[in-house]
């Protein structure tokens, strides 16, 4: 039985600041971004008005929509080598960083929990230690992204469904550590003994 597990949120916990929205900057430039975001508002808006409110969260909408407009029928490839041009563009904090290296030192087990993309994050953790990662996955067809959230959104509730899922999977843990942000994190921090808030 691995001794302990250390559960990781990375925007605002490991980095400053969402990577997200960095990443479609990168992919589709500032303006369109803002232009989609705008039209993403306005459904939204316009649903809830006619009494067709969406089926998901707020956030979860506004982001699905973003994803659809701005990725969908791109090159996979082309968008993970995007995502390389992401490293060093986020300050990443040291605090937390430090305790993950010495985590792992001490025969932890690494995860990694996100809402962020399995497009770029691989790209963004090239060099910190980590054995798991569970994130936002992106629908690829051929080669082509579909632009669906093949396993939902991993934010919030549905982040820790996800990883008390791996827990369940992976574990019995003797002890079990998570770090994340107010308010966003606490579904995932539940899930453990001990609890970090970052920010």
């Amino acid at each position: 039985m691995p001794a302990s597990v250390a559960i990781f949120d990375f925007d605002d916990t490991l980095v400053e600041k969402d990577s997200f929205w960095l990443y479609l900057f990168l992919v589709a430039g500032r303006f369109a971004s803002y232009l989609i975001l705008g039209e993403a508002l306005l459904r939204y808006i316009l649903k809830k008005a006619v009494g067709r409110p969406s089926n998901t969260d707020f956030r979860t909408f506004i982001k699905a929509h973003l994803l659809h407009r701005l990725l969908v029928g791109k090159k996979e490839e082309r968008l993970r080598t995007t995502a390389r041009l992401m490293a060093g563009k986020q300050k990443r904090i040291h605090a937390t960083l430090q305790a993950l290296k010495e985590h792992k030192e001490k025969g932890a087990v690494i995860v990694i929990a996100s809402g962020g993309l399995d497009l770029y994050l691989p790209s963004l953790l090239r060099d910190i230690p980590y054995d798991a990662l569970i994130c936002t996955e992106i629908g690829v067809e051929n080669g082509v992204i579909t632009g669906e959230m093949v396993k939902g959104n991993c934010v919030r509730a549905r982040k820790a469904e996800r990883v008390a899922a791996w827990l369940a999977a992976h574990g019995p843990f003797e002890e079990s550590f998570g770090y994340g942000n107010y308010p966003d994190d606490l579904p995932m921090l539940a899930l453990v003994r001990h609890r970090i808030l970052v920010s």
